[in-house]
């Protein structure tokens, strides 16, 4: 073989990129008959694909796992990376000023605690139909286990009050809120004067992903010399609301869940105590700082919540 001549073993030769977006969709979909669908592809030839991924990459990418395949560590590490750079080739190749989202088909996920998919997810996906009907929306509820999810690419999009100090995370403030008490029609903390005492003296129910039990409202108390009972606790806000619908204890809830308070008939109030402000925020990852469909998500999330 003449020196000039690449070597079969060279990663470059051959180069395919559209491998790349085959990987993009099938880390997406995280299954071979899904990404077919996306691709518009026999599933046959989806295999084929991913057997040539799986050889480009030294990988397997995707294994079985039950009746479903999941992610192996290496791709689950390049996911983010590997969609970031399709988007940037989409950008490219569609040139300045020229994205059209009704053509986007992309699946864009967003993290963040239940109330904002149960709250907000009517009005986004009706927006998403109207505006941008090839985009899918996943949401995410927060876990008991902080990881680096817009790092890793696990989300595109969190939603809440934005604790990280990454510094590769874009944080945008978008206003103050507070806690709420809340409670069913006719509660008896709903007549008379509500000081911090008969507050205090109900019996009340927690929200916690990790199963606390006490939270800032506790400290609050304490300041007063006062202590609240709580009976339990339960891991997302729609739960509490039920139970509470109910009962007769006490939940707190933030503004933006109001919607779902109305819808059910609860009623909220203002807690007699001197609680801290709650930083309503959205937070990305730097690479989809150009991306249209992502600016689009970003526009949207800020359009519904500056509304609470």
């Amino acid at each position: 073989m003449a020196h000039s001549e690449v070597a079969p073993s060279d990663p470059g030769r051959g180069l395919d990129l559209n491998l790349l977006l085959a990987l993009d969709v099938l880390l997406d979909e995280e299954s071979v008959s899904g990404a077919a669908r996306r691709l518009h592809l026999s599933e046959p030839a989806m295999s084929r694909t991913l057997g040539r991924i799986r050889k480009a990459l030294g990988d397997p990418v995707l294994v079985r796992a039950g009746r479903r395949m999941v992610p192996t560590p290496h791709a689950l590490a390049v996911r983010a990376e590997v969609s970031a750079v399709v988007e940037r080739a989409r950008a490219l190749f569609a040139g300045p000023g020229a994205a059209d989202l009704r053509t986007v088909s992309r699946t864009l996920t967003v993290l963040g605690s239940d109330v904002i998919a149960a709250a907000y997810g009517p009005a986004l996906f009706a927006r998403a139909a109207a505006e941008a009907p090839g985009v899918r929306i996943r949401f995410l509820g927060e876990s008991h286990v902080d990881a680096p999810v817009l790092r890793e690419g696990t989300a595109d999009l969190e939603v809440g009050v934005i604790d990280t100090v990454a510094p590769e995370v874009r944080i945008e403030r978008l206003h103050d809120d507070r806690m709420l008490g809340v409670v069913r029609p006719g509660h008896p903390l709903l007549h008379g004067e509500l000081t911090p005492e008969r507050f205090a003296a109900a019996d009340h129910i927690t929200v916690s992903r990790k199963g606390r039990l006490h939270g800032p409202l506790d400290a609050a108390l304490a300041e007063l010399g006062l202590e609240r009972r709580v009976v339990g606790s339960v891991g997302t806000y729609p739960s509490s609301l039920f139970v509470l619908l109910r009962t007769d204890l006490v939940g707190l809830v933030t503004s933006w869940a109001r919607p779902l308070t109305d819808t059910l008939g609860l009623v909220t109030f203002d807690v007699p105590l001197d609680l801290p402000p709650l930083r309503l925020a959205i937070a990305w990852h730097p690479r989809h700082d150009a991306d249209p469909a992502h600016a689009w998500l970003r526009g949207c999330v800020r359009d519904l919540l500056e509304g609470t």
